[in-house]
């Protein structure tokens, strides 16, 4: 299944691209997706996931539009055609 991520901030650079599409398998999970992406970016799950795989509390993963941390966190389900969007804290005044 498809799986489509928009990338923002230092995520964008860590990816390579300000969007990807990315294939996963059926039943996998917001980790799952990072770490599949890892394997050709290598910075970008450290900067999303921490060492116990959840994701690091400053950052932002939406799924279609909903917080992954009102759902299943790192542990959610992804959907074929589901659209991510990563982002780190915003700052500012």
């Amino acid at each position: 299944m498809n799986v489509e991520v928009t990338f923002f901030g230092p995520f964008q650079e860590a990816a390579g691209e300000k969007e990807l599409t990315v294939s996963v398998a059926a039943g996998a999970t917001v980790r799952d997706l990072f770490e599949a992406i890892g394997e050709d970016n290598p910075e970008l799950p450290e900067k999303v996931l921490g060492e116990d795989g959840e994701l690091v509390d400053s950052v932002t993963v939406s799924r279609n539009g909903r917080d992954v941390r009102l759902d299943e966190g790192a542990a959610t389900e992804l959907d074929d055609g589901d659209v991510l969007r990563a982002a780190p804290p915003v700052h500012g005044g």
